[in-house]
């Protein structure tokens, strides 16, 4: 996609707050501390634009960013998705033990709400460090998602921390976990960009297929 324009739109905890576009969206889904943000900057070309932070559990809030805005949707040919206006949604990242309980039990609600409610919502990220087995949370996640007809991509991440030959191991694993093959997985890597373009790729055959449907 050619990035001509981000903004950050709005932060919200329910769907009144919700912003009032139509835009297609996709949300960005993750434990705490597995590069969300990193992912997001890069995808969008700007290094700050999602704010990191080396303190796992801080972002608590559902964060709108609208890329393209410039552009109204109905406006782009409708064969040239890669130039139309599309919402990214960063959520808050689950799994941390030192965020409080009360806080950690806002999470779930906040997000099926959100995943539930919101109607331009076309698919979700599933971000995972591949160093690291899926846990519950992950493997509860994607059945929900499945049994709610939405559509998930499944991301694994920091994959520069592993050599060539421990990428694809791992990736074997969780392909196995997930009952996927090498196809519907991504390999990513903020530092080197790995996987990048092939993100892109799967979120515009996303917007195609929808736009056949519709």
């Amino acid at each position: 996609m050619k990035i001509r324009a981000v903004e950050f739109v709005k932060s919200a905890v329910k769907p009144a707050q919700y912003p009032e576009y139509d835009f297609f969206e996709i949300a960005f889904a993750g434990r705490s501390n597995v590069g969300k943000s990193s992912l997001i900057n890069t995808l969008i070309n700007r290094k700050g634009m999602v704010k990191t932070s080396s303190r796992p559990g801080c972002t608590q809030l559902i964060n709108f960013f609208l890329v393209n805005g410039d552009v109204p949707r109905g406006d782009a040919p409708r064969e040239d998705t890669r130039q139309s206006a599309l919402s990214l949604v960063d959520l808050p990242g689950y799994g941390y033990a030192k965020v409080s309980k009360k806080i950690r039990a806002q999470w779930q609600p906040m997000v099926e709400t959100y995943v539930g409610t919101r109607n331009n919502l076309l698919g979700l990220v599933l971000l995972m460090d591949i160093r690291r087995e899926p846990g519950k949370e992950e493997l509860d996640m994607v059945r929900w998602l499945e049994s709610n007809q939405m559509p998930c991509l499944l991301v694994l991440t920091k994959a520069d921390k592993l050599s060539k030959t421990k990428q694809l191991k791992h990736l074997d694993a969780v392909c196995k976990t997930f009952n996927r093959d090498r196809n519907g997985i991504v390999l990513f890597s903020a530092k080197t960009r790995q996987g990048r373009q092939t993100i892109w790729d799967e979120i515009h055959n996303l917007i195609d297929w929808y736009q056949e449907e519709d």
